[in-house]
């Protein structure tokens, strides 16, 4: 199926304006050609996520990011991942659903949202009925929110930086905070305050993490007051410390180690100390590659 959505592409805040339909591709590296790394229940997502029976997660290939410490490099990059159509991803949520999961979670599938929109539409017709989870980075645009609101329930999304500074230096993307803090704005009015089911599982809401980065606690303190002041409990707070070096970190030598647990320990003390009362926090030993999983093409084609 083609989609026209491809054609001058604007479905990121890149604004790149290619036709993908014509095999071209923008700052994600995708055409219009539907490329997934991997399909799989996911037991290291937040409790709420996870559950006993873990995530549905579907991996999508490419990112309009290009963060230098990226765990999942070969997939965000466009190397790795299997084409396929939106006939073939909605037997995939469905059969996600088969096996248990208590979620269906698009990992970075935002530039691919004509192709998600579609099968979801699809399976919900089939039975489809577990909540749907828009897994982003933060760098996504209000038009593409709103374009895929009557099929997603759930938002886990990233707010890597305040500073654009370092939004530049370690992502590409200058405007990033201008962008996340919008991009949860909408994603709050959509989705309105947490609803959990008796269970603990999130069934409505938001989720916001934050990856702390070794050497820039002050811009982790400034996102989350940020967070804290801007949404208070409206908002669920996940503060992350998993920092593992990949990629392009060989270029910055603050982030050639994985964060210290002073440095986590300091944010930490700083939620508590401006008054975040409930919010997820990671212990023991986080930064390892064991976390990341194959993108093979596991579960995409049966």
């Amino acid at each position: 199926m083609i989609f026209e959505e491809y054609e001058n592409c604007t479905l990121c805040p890149r604004m790149c304006n290619v036709n993908r339909n014509n095999n071209l591709s923008g700052f994600c590296r995708e055409t219009s050609a539907l490329k997934i790394g991997r399909a799989s229940l996911h037991m290291w997502e937040e409790p709420c996520i996870s559950g006993e029976r873990g995530s549905g997660t579907v991996f999508f290939s490419g990112c309009n990011l290009k963060c230098c410490y990226c765990q999942n490099f070969s997939l965000s990059r466009g190397e790795e991942g299997v084409e396929t159509d939106e006939g073939n991803l909605c037997r995939v949520f469905l059969k996600l659903q088969e096996q248990g999961a208590h979620n269906i979670n698009l990992v970075t599938g935002e530039h691919f949202a004509p192709h998600i929109k579609k099968a979801l539409v699809n399976a919900k017709e089939q039975g489809l009925s577990i909540p749907v989870i828009l897994n982003s980075g933060g760098y996504v645009s209000e038009e593409t929110l709103l374009y895929l609101k009557d099929v997603i329930d759930i938002y886990l999304v990233d707010f890597k930086y305040m500073d654009s500074n370092l939004a530049k230096k370690y992502s590409s993307a200058e405007d990033y905070p201008s962008v996340a803090k919008k991009a949860v704005e909408r994603m709050v009015s959509l989705s309105g305050d947490p609803v959990f089911d008796s269970d603990g599982m999130l069934k409505k809401g938001v989720i916001v993490r934050h990856l702390c980065l070794p050497g820039n606690t002050d811009d982790s303190k400034r996102v989350i007051k940020y967070l804290h002041n801007t949404y208070g409990g409206r908002v669920i707070l996940s503060v992350m410390n998993q920092f593992t070096p990949f990629g392009q970190c060989e270029k910055f030598p603050e982030l050639k180690k994985t964060l210290s647990e002073k440095e986590y320990e300091k944010i930490i003390d700083y939620c508590i100390e401006i008054g975040v009362e409930d919010a997820y926090i990671q212990e023991g030993e986080t930064s390892s590659e064991s976390f990341i999983p194959e993108f093979n093409g596991e579960g995409v084609v049966f």
